[in-house]
């Protein structure tokens, strides 16, 4: 038996699980001025439409590595209301995801233009996917490990959930808080009894300033807390912006943290592990058009 694969795959089948009902994971995209992929009351409230296309591949080399696409649009309706759709492809291991997100939101505008902002927002998205589980992959890659698969089976369940979630926007200082899933249909791919509380708390704050002649600074921060599993995470970041004769050029740097440890055997101890990584950003806006 290939044992590294064998690993590979169990690995992936439980993240997958763990994660899937979410319809659009939590990554760190939204440092490119993308918020609305996290917040539904970030329909519509910039002052234009936005367009975004993101595609994210991990673990380069790997085969059957997680890979997650996205394309998003939001924009008003109106002086205070505001739409967007999500189109969401994720793949993973054996196991592939399809989905759209719905947002509505709606905003009370305290100022007499958004020059001098001053923004209360709120949203809500409903996201529809289909999960497929394809066994016959499974099967020919490792055709003596599960006897009851027989490999002629691609498992399918469609479920939805909706999110809610607030917005302020005063001058250069926001604030935005959701919860995702909370509401969500029960979903029957892995199991009879697969969880259906996967509440997940999002909250994200910042503050810009500076010399627009020179550079202007954001620093933020995003908090998570997951209640089925009491994780909780942390997301401290920086951006940079320095404005070009031919356009903006922004960089910066997040780095994320689990507040929660994870405990493992070593040797005849217990030792503690927690999540952590960092994450760097680079891009430029020509015009309306941003890489």
């Amino acid at each position: 038996m290939n044992f590294k694969k064998f690993y590979l795959v169990v690995f992936l089948l439980v993240a997958k699980q763990s994660f899937s009902q979410e319809v659009l994971p939590v990554y760190s995209d939204y440092l490119s001025d993308n918020y609305y992929l996290l917040h539904p009351s970030m329909a519509g409230a910039a002052n234009c439409a936005k367009v975004r296309l993101t595609a994210r591949q991990q673990w380069l080399g790997q085969e059957d590595a997680p890979a997650l696409q996205t394309l998003s649009f939001n924009g008003s309706l109106g002086e205070r209301s505001g739409a967007g759709i999500i189109l969401i492809n994720d793949k993973n291991g054996y196991h592939s995801q399809k989905g759209v997100r719905l947002t509505y939101a709606h905003h009370l505008m305290f100022s007499r233009d958004k020059v001098d902002l001053n923004q209360l927002s709120f949203g809500i998205s409903a996201g529809f996917a289909q999960s497929l589980l394809d066994e016959t992959d499974f099967y020919l890659a490792n055709p003596e490990y599960d006897p009851i698969i027989d490999g002629t089976i691609e498992q399918k369940a469609s479920y939805f959930n909706v999110d809610i979630g607030a917005s302020y926007n005063y001058l250069d200082f926001y604030v935005h808080a959701t919860v995702k899933n909370a509401l969500a249909s029960d979903r029957k791919l892995y199991t009879d009894r697969e969880p259906v509380d996967l509440k997940r708390l999002i909250l994200n704050s910042g503050y810009t300033f500076g010399d627009e002649e020179t550079i202007m600074w954001e620093p933020s921060f995003m908090f998570q807390y997951v209640s089925q599993t009491k994780e909780s995470l942390i997301d401290l970041n920086v951006k940079a912006y320095k404005t070009l004769a031919t356009g903006t050029l922004w960089g910066g740097l997040s780095y994320r943290r689990s507040l929660d440890g994870a405990q493992y055997i070593e040797g005849s101890s217990v030792a503690d592990q927690k999540l952590q990584y960092i994450t760097p950003i680079v891009g430029f806006n020509f015009n309306n058009f941003m890489v």
